[in-house]
């Protein structure tokens, strides 16, 4: 039986690459967003669909409980079963810690963090009943490893994220559960422009020489992109990965050594 896969934040960016590589993996593809990037979504469903494989949209908020377990149920009703989680959903903040507000703090902190949570709680729930376990990976972030100024909140999170996947992994392992994350550095997105902009204007530097300060600490010299997180994600969802868990893994181009 073809095995299936739930990717969140699946519309653009890091999500959409993850969702086309395990279509071309041969699994069975749901794809998550938010109501506004609906259309997004449905160009990486058409995409899905043109590689020979199943593909659902599934619209809903990860910070939401309900929603998220819906979502799981969903996608095993639906695809015949639920093999892959990639909680991949996140945003980020450039922000001082002084001048975050704490309505800006549980807003990142209920997407990343309680987001994250829900996805692993819920999978693994499916996956235990299902009783073949098991491939469930969190997005975390070079800021799990190294914090930097003006990236207070989003750090926070990415930490609590490399605990939850140790934690999850211990707690799962029994069932065959592996529960695994990614820990990009810079990698050309959307979310990285804004990024980049943003720290322009705190700076100010062009939007171009702010990019290029972060390449050039980049020891293989570039920016990544998101097929090479993707390509990561493959090999964490394939069966050769079954003797990891607990691990949250650099892909930044030597960036920052853990």
């Amino acid at each position: 039986m073809t095995r299936a896969a739930l990717v969140t934040g699946a519309a653009r960016g890091m999500g959409r690459a993850i969702a086309l590589r395990l279509a071309k993996d041969g699994f069975n593809v749901a794809i998550n967003d938010i109501e506004a990037s609906s259309s997004d979504l449905q160009q990486v469903q058409q995409e899905i669909e043109g590689l020979s494989r199943k593909s659902i949209i599934i619209i809903a908020d990860v910070s939401d409980s309900t929603s998220v377990e819906k979502m799981m149920q969903e996608v095993a009703e639906k695809l015949g079963s639920l093999d892959v989680v990639v909680a991949n959903a996140g945003v980020n903040q450039v922000k001082s810690i002084l001048d975050t507000t704490v309505e800006e703090w549980d807003r990142i902190f209920a997407i990343n963090m309680r987001g994250t949570f829900l996805c692993y709680k819920e999978a693994a729930k499916i996956m235990i009943k299902q009783g073949t376990g098991g491939r469930i990976i969190g997005a975390c972030s070079i800021g799990g490893y190294q914090a930097s100024p003006l990236f207070g909140a989003y750090a926070s999170t990415k930490w609590g994220i490399r605990g939850l996947t140790q934690s999850a992994a211990a707690e799962w392992a029994p069932y065959n559960i592996t529960v695994n994350s990614y820990c990009p550095g810079a990698i050309q997105t959307s979310m990285a422009d804004t990024v980049y902009e943003a720290l322009s204007n705190l700076q100010g530097k062009t939007k171009e020489d702010v990019r290029n300060d972060f390449q050039k600490s980049i020891p293989l010299g570039r920016i990544g992109h998101a097929d090479d997180v993707a390509n990561f994600v493959s090999f964490l969802a394939s069966k050769d990965s079954a003797y990891i868990t607990g691990q949250s893994i650099l892909v930044n181009g030597g960036a920052h050594f853990s």
